[in-house]
């Protein structure tokens, strides 16, 4: 059983000139031609399209979706269970975010006035909108933009919150040692700073020791880390670029 262009874009809520594209681009070429070279899609096909149509619903960028679908190692079952993740964890999230709505119309209905605790507990103490548009174009080229935003697809706002509470637990350490006078070239500071680059890899991408040394330069570079690092301990930017200098050379 085949179909043509025009009957898989009806299935699939498509238009054909995006089925022309994904052929172009070699990320759905059609199983088969007829006699006239006009494109046929098999049962195979369609399977790879529903895949790609998920994951573009999931927001990922189509070099990545055919990095996904193209690799080797990876089986249909293995695409459907991290897309079932994926689409689970932003289900919970909107649910959360429906019950908010619906509790400030009732508020509204009620004529009740909601505290700022309540208007913005939702949220919690992450905007996802602070630095993403910065974040995306100074880094949207890169695979580790794309892995950031891969693995950070379905984070609820308790994981964003576990993430921050470990982040900020390793710069309190490195603010310690920098109050007790212990060198940034020291052993314990470079442990620190390994752990933080490791925290980096673990959480958002992968990051290696010449990346994250370049990293600790922009602490220093960059205004706004600057003035992040500085809140939390005078010179702890400049201490914290110097230990990931450190621990990178001792490493490479």
């Amino acid at each position: 059983m085949s179909y043509s262009v025009g009957q898989v874009a009806a299935f699939a809520g498509v238009t054909v000139r995006t089925l022309h594209h994904y052929d172009e681009i070699g990320l759905l070429p059609p199983g088969a031609r007829n006699h006239a070279g006009h494109r046929r899609y098999d049962e195979d096909d369609l399977d790879r399209l529903q895949q790609i149509l998920f994951y573009r619903e999931l927001g990922f960028p189509l070099d990545e979706v055919a990095a996904l679908l193209d690799d080797p190692h990876a089986d249909p079952q293995e695409h459907l269970r991290r897309q079932h993740e994926l689409l689970t964890g932003r289900i919970g999230r909107l649910q959360e975010m429906a019950a908010a709505v619906e509790h400030a119309m009732e508020a509204r209905r009620m004529k009740v006035r909601l505290t700022p605790e309540e208007k913005f507990e939702v949220f919690g103490d992450f905007d996802p909108d602070a630095h993403a548009a910065e974040a995306e174009e100074r880094w949207g080229g890169t695979d580790a933009y794309r892995e950031s935003r891969r693995r950070t697809a379905a984070h609820t706002k308790e994981d964003w919150q576990r993430l921050t509470a470990e982040f900020d637990a390793l710069h309190r350490r490195m603010a310690d040692l920098l109050a007790r006078g212990v060198p940034a070239d020291s052993e314990a500071a470079m442990e620190v700073a390994e752990e933080h680059r490791r925290f980096i890899g673990g959480a958002y991408y992968d990051c290696g020791h010449e990346m994250h040394s370049g990293l600790g330069e922009m602490y220093v570079t960059d205004p706004r880390f600057t003035a992040h690092y500085e809140a939390i301990r005078p010179g702890l930017a400049v201490y914290m670029r110097d230990a990931m200098l450190a621990n990178a050379v001792r490493h490479l």
